[in-house]
């Protein structure tokens, strides 16, 4: 239901940015049905862009359409003031980039990822440059409770499309979320976090009885 009311808001010939995760992905496949054919999608992964061209759409980089009229993307966790956290799969700066350039960003989950705190359930991923990695985790952990470097599959550290580590960290209950933001966006090494505080316009929560909750920024 959810992916289905993100279907509706695509119009013909818009420029639209998609970000990453399964509800993206279930978008992506669909593009191009019931009139949902944007003129061109700039993608945050991979994964989405290799979906929308194969649905016969064109695919471009951020730089070649820098303004978008519409993003979609997922979410681990959302709050009802639409406070979100994301970057599970570890596209969270390029999603972040996509939504920079977008007139009107909506957030397409579960109902079940509706929480009332961020960091109830899921780690908060910080990205970081490679370089002195460590030193900047020692920092993070002034401002956090835990912090830890993600493993891919093979055990090996994940690397981000940009070439960047991921450190998740563990949110103190008692933070204030929008100062917690801008305080480890200002540590020297921090690329960008999951926190996207301001970014969405429209949630879309899609729950298992085939309902929809809509949650709108007042």
């Amino acid at each position: 239901m959810a992916v289905r009311a993100a279907l509706e808001l695509i119009e013909p010939g818009m420029r639209l940015g998609l970000g990453a995760g399964r509800a993206v992905v279930a978008t992506a496949r669909a593009l191009g049905e019931n009139g949902a054919r944007p003129e061109l999608v700039v993608c945050a992964s991979p994964e989405t862009a290799e979906l929308v061209a194969a649905a016969g759409i064109r695919v471009v980089e951020p730089e070649d359409a820098p303004q978008l009229d519409l993003a979609l993307d997922g979410a681990d966790e959302v709050m009802r003031d639409l406070a979100v956290l994301k970057g599970g799969g570890g596209a969270l700066l390029r999603e972040k980039l996509v939504f920079a350039c977008a007139r009107r960003r909506v957030i397409v989950a579960e109902s079940r990822k509706l929480v009332g705190r961020l960091g109830e359930g899921w780690r908060l991923p910080v990205e970081v440059v490679r370089f002195g990695w460590e030193g900047t985790r020692l920092r993070l952990l002034e401002l956090l409770a835990d912090a830890q470097r993600r493993s891919a599959d093979d055990g090996t550290p994940f690397v981000t499309d940009e070439g960047h580590h991921i450190l998740d960290c563990a949110i103190r209950p008692e933070s204030d979320l929008r100062e917690l933001a801008a305080a480890i966006k200002a540590i020297t090494g921090v690329v960008e976090h999951g926190l996207f505080l301001e970014h969405a316009d429209v949630v879309l929560l899609g729950a298992p009885d085939g309902s929809l909750q809509r949650l709108v920024r007042s």
